[in-house]
């Protein structure tokens, strides 16, 4: 009788999904059948709580298998998972990349060790232990250059389940996105924690810039190259060069600016000022006018007043930001953040809907400019795909998976652009 496979649930961000399937790999090559494994998040309360639900749910469903637990809230709180009485093993960040654990899952010795297996994140060097070609969509690849933070925010928590941070080599990556291209892949993505901190810890210090300019000139067939999210203080001149003169880099920038107002900004411990972000904006747009933002904002950081929150939300247009991911700030213990006087809970609710508001407003803004233009379009499935600014088109013919289509856009909305 063939062995169960593993069932697999993941919480919070893209390098999360992206090592659930490198464990996915690595329990399947070490031959572990019966099992359940939950990568949590740490970024807030919330998601520590349904990772904490999911588990339960988990083991209902799942009463004779073996529940392990892992990702960024084991971490940074082992003995909230470890004192589940539904939880068999916890496990590091460090500890699910090596294949030496899943070799021990799958001969058993749950029972046999501890039942915590997280070592200290910040003696970490390495970026990953395992690294997967093609993960997410059969036109769209992710690849992970970049792991852990040396910043400390004081709202994040992510660092101490992350650890310090550690880059891959340019030649490596270079070598993945060969393979991709070569399987079929027409876009990658590059992803990390702290990505424009990529090269500090190699050798010369290399800077993002250098990175993507590497892989368009070695990987000439790759059509589509794509960044996440990246702290616009941190963008070197080169990247900013390649900003402006290859056309092959997407123009879509996702950035952390978090909030909007300088008294707040400082107190989050962040490196740059509401100007700052400005500025970016609008030099980046100079150098490439189809250029469309995202950005992380929080609403309700302790001691934020309506004032301070009023300068965040004409940050939205003073940017000409278009998809915005909007966090009701919550206390993360262990941070600083969480020590400082609170937002009444009511007023962050009230001002995460009105940054929610702006964003829906500003993307049907987006979306309307967008109707009789020509489009090169990333289809995900016969009927749906992104532009170049990653915005979703929806066809009315079905089309070829993978492909790059030129299409028109004939209207729109309020989920995409549409051709019909």
């Amino acid at each position: 009788m063939d062995r169960k496979a593993p069932v697999f649930s993941t919480f919070g961000c893209r390098l999360n999904a992206y090592e659930t399937e490198a464990m996915r790999e690595l329990a399947a090559s070490a031959g572990l059948g019966d099992a359940v494994i939950v990568n949590t998040c740490a970024v807030t309360a919330e998601a520590v709580r349904k990772a904490r639900q999911d588990i339960r749910k988990l083991r209902r469903e799942n009463p004779k298998s073996k529940l392990i637990v892992t990702g960024c809230a084991a971490q940074t709180e082992p003995k909230t998972f470890s004192n589940m009485e539904e939880v068999d093993l916890v496990v590091g960040n460090l500890e699910k990349m090596k294949p030496q654990t899943w070799r021990g899952l799958a001969a058993d010795f749950i029972g046999e060790t501890e039942k915590v297996q997280v070592d200290d994140i910040m003696s970490a060097t390495e970026t990953a232990g395992h690294l997967i070609d093609g993960f997410g969509t059969r036109s769209r690849a992710y690849v992970q250059v970049q792991n852990g933070c040396d910043h400390r925010c004081t709202f994040c928590i992510i660092p101490y389940g992350r650890g310090n941070s550690r880059s891959v080599p340019a030649g490596v990556v270079v070598d993945q996105i060969k393979r991709l291209v070569d399987a079929g892949y027409n876009e990658v993505v590059l992803t990390g924690v702290d990505l424009t901190s990529w090269g500090a810890d190699l050798p010369r210090e290399p800077k993002l810039g250098d990175l993507v300019m590497r892989v368009l000139k070695l990987v000439p067939d790759l059509p589509r190259l794509r960044i996440s999210s990246i702290d616009s203080i941190e963008v070197d001149d080169m990247l900013m060069q390649a900003i402006a003169t290859e056309h092959r880099l997407m123009p879509h920038l996702h950035l952390s600016l978090q909030a909007g107002d300088d008294l707040i900004l400082k107190r989050m411990k962040r490196r740059h000022l509401r100007d700052d972000a400005i500025r970016f904006c609008e030099n980046a747009r100079k150098l490439r006018p189809d250029i469309v933002f995202g950005a992380d904002v929080i609403a309700g950081f302790p001691t934020e007043t309506e004032e301070m929150f009023q300068n965040s939300l004409r940050l939205v247009e003073e940017c000409n930001l278009t998809w915005l991911h909007v966090f009701p700030y919550s206390p993360r213990q262990g941070t600083p953040a969480a020590r400082m006087p609170q937002v009444d809970g009511a007023a962050i609710k009230d001002r995460a809907a009105r940054l929610r508001e702006a964003g829906r407003a500003r993307v049907q803004a987006h979306l309307a400019a967008q109707v009789g233009a020509s489009k090169k379009v990333l289809t995900e499935n016969p009927t749906m795909g992104r532009t170049e600014q990653f915005t979703e088109v929806y066809f009315e013919v079905d089309q070829p998976v993978g492909k790059i289509v030129e299409t028109v856009i004939t209207n729109h909305d309020d989920c995409g652009l549409l051709v019909e």
